[in-house]
């Protein structure tokens, strides 16, 4: 039986509503090619609102002593040199630009007396470099880029799930999909197309992300034959709200640590002072006056530890609650109602800068930060690996596919620095869009095999066809979410990790018996269903690869190999699909720095 469905032509199809995808979409359109975007959920609901701290940049407005060659350093350190250098320079270099052009596109920031952009410390960046609106800078990011993006003529499909990509030969040629308020299939067809679909925290149970974060992109493109990379390397926030439980695992932002916040014990212990990473002791403050002065702008002063990298604090908390010395629901304290000590009109001060902080802890859990501590622990936030993307022009190994923002891989390295994200979207989204519509109109009109289009349906329809099925998708997600928390989570050992593999198998053989009742219109059981499918393939990327790397570093901790390898320093992990179907993993090694950018990183550590 053939399936009905409608039909839709672009030069360019951009898969995701984000901060990447719309800034991809913006800069396509503007070369003037026909530009879609498809995204999950409404326009204006994508996951980039929920960043809050700020956006990267060098724009030395606090600190004259910033720089893109300090931007650069602070990011390679932090991705602890598995970064792709050239994105890294890129992104150092063309961040302030970028940032400076969505002010000019009606971008409300923060000021400093003078009138410039205001900018705020976060953890790894040596010098206060984050542009902010408040604590809800996303939302400012992507108000901004969809009033700037109306004007270009781009084609917005929401509501639309993609389900598998189209390829003519070797190169990409569109999309199959579907819209899930009425269950109706659409094809794209493009000339090129930009994944821009975010991560992949829906695979853990305790996550920052939202619903939409179940991996697409990134299953999207290795079911199409491109390469990941880095995926053992999932950033756990070490900030999440963990009570009530209806909240566990939403985001409290690192802003609160940048305005003096720190984080305590339940004996009212400031424990982050005990292990300061070796390569970091040098600039982190090792008592609590100089701490509280860096918070303040004093430029002689150093940073707080509770400003580390993330996988460093994350696992200083897990320290904490695993030799008792928790808080009573399994985090610990993060209080920034202290400051009242130092500052006369502390909880005004409070209120203005972090107001989404206040107004969330007031709301969901009761409490007033301005008064008393908030109780957080680490939350599934971030992924930095992803597709496997060129430096320059954002392309994937498979020609005509282009991935940005947090789906692809490489400018992070093992451990992404906060704020780094954002700017990342704009940098990277620039360039994918811009490089999707050079490759768009160099090449003739795409076709499409009806054949593959018809069992991509047919498989998306096979749940409603298991009338004997016992057991439906919501059983098989949760079961997924706990193997992947409980057993590759922030601290991994082989034995737990061989588990996963295995459980990850049967719950593969369950997913493909799952069974839907109902019918297509707006089905989450059927939508739930058919997330499954890209939980799994991104999960066994995660679990291979962490298994693979017998080293501890950045976002990846093993418990059973708790130092570095030098042996793992100079090598990405990559995965591809392989002839027989199953999962391939291969070491590839990193290009060598320049020497110019190698001559950057000695100068600073200097």
């Amino acid at each position: 039986m053939t399936t009905e469905f409608q039909t839709v032509d672009h030069d360019v199809l951009v898969i995701g509503a984000g901060g990447a995808g719309l800034r991809a979409a913006i800069e396509a359109a503007a070369s003037g090619v026909s530009v879609g975007v498809v995204c999950k959920s409404l326009l204006g609901k994508a996951h980039t609102v929920m960043a809050e701290g700020g956006v990267a940049a060098a724009l030395a407005n606090v600190d004259d002593r910033d720089s893109w060659r300090v931007h650069f350093a602070d990011t390679m350190r932090g991705g602890q040199y598995l970064n792709n250098w050239r994105m890294a320079e890129l992104h150092a270099r063309e961040a302030p630009a970028r940032v400076n052009e969505l002010e000019a596109w009606g971008a409300l920031f923060d000021r400093t007396p003078d009138g410039r952009i205001l900018q705020r410390n976060f953890g790894g960046h040596r010098y206060p470099r984050l542009a902010h609106v408040g604590d809800r800078t996303g939302l400012e990011m992507i108000r901004t880029l969809q009033d700037h993006g109306i004007h270009k003529g781009i084609d917005v499909h929401m509501e639309c799930t993609v389900l598998t990509l189209l390829r003519d030969g070797d190169r990409i040629a569109g999309a199959f999909a579907y819209d899930r308020e009425r269950g109706r299939f659409r094809l794209f067809r493009a000339r090129s197309v930009i994944v821009a679909t975010g991560g992949i925290g829906r695979a853990y149970s305790i996550t920052s992300n939202s619903w939409e974060y179940t991996g697409d992109g990134h299953a999207l493109a290795y079911l199409a034959g491109a390469a990941l990379q880095d995926m053992e390397f999932v950033q756990f926030h070490p900030t999440g709200m963990i009570w009530p439980p209806s909240v566990r695992g939403i985001l409290v932002t690192e802003g609160v640590r940048g305005e003096g916040g720190v984080l305590r014990n339940r004996d009212g212990k400031r424990f982050m002072f005990e292990n300061i990473p070796d390569n970091y002791k040098a600039s982190t403050a090792d008592n609590e006056e100089e701490g509280w002065r860096y918070t303040q702008g004093d430029k002689e002063a150093r940073r707080p530890p509770e400003l580390l990298t993330r996988d460093h604090v994350a696992r200083m908390i897990v320290r904490e609650v695993k030799e008792g010395r928790g808080s009573p629901h399994g985090g610990v304290y993060l209080d920034i109602s202290w400051i009242k000590e130092r500052l006369p009109n502390a909880a005004e001060h409070i209120r203005r800068k972090l107001p989404s902080m206040y107004h969330q802890f007031m709301q969901l859990a009761g409490i007033d930060i301005t008064k008393e501590a908030m109780e957080i622990g680490p939350t599934t936030h971030y992924i930095m690996g992803g597709i496997r993307v060129d430096g320059d022009s954002q392309m994937s190994t498979v020609p005509g596919l282009f991935a940005c923002g947090e789906c692809a891989a490489g400018l992070h390295g093992a451990n992404r620095l906060g704020g780094n994200s954002l700017s990342d979207l704009l940098v990277f989204g620039q360039r994918a869009g811009e490089y999707a519509a050079r490759f768009a109109k160099d090449r003739p009109p795409v076709s499409v095999d009806q054949g593959e289009v018809q069992a991509a349906a047919d498989r998306a329809l096979a749940p409603f066809a298991r009338h004997g099925g016992t057991e439906g998708p919501y059983q098989v997600q949760e079961a997924l979410q706990t193997t992947m928390q409980n057993y590759v989570g922030i601290v991994r050992t082989e034995h737990e990790m061989e588990r996963a593999l295995a459980e990850l198998d049967s719950l593969k053989q369950r997913a493909d018996r799952v069974a839907v009742p109902g019918n297509r219109e707006f089905n989450p059981g059927w939508h739930t269903a058919l997330d499954l499918r890209h939980l799994m393939i991104v999960s066994e990327a995660i679990t291979r690869s962490a298994l693979a790397r017998k080293e501890s570093r950045g976002g990846h901790f093993r418990d059973d190999y708790p130092d570095k390898d030098p042996a793992f320093g100079t090598i990405n992990h990559v995965t591809r699909l392989g002839p027989d179907g199953a999962m391939q993993l291969e070491r590839q090694p990193i290009p060598p720095l320049p020497s110019e950018l190698a001559a950057i990183i000695k100068e600073m550590q200097s």
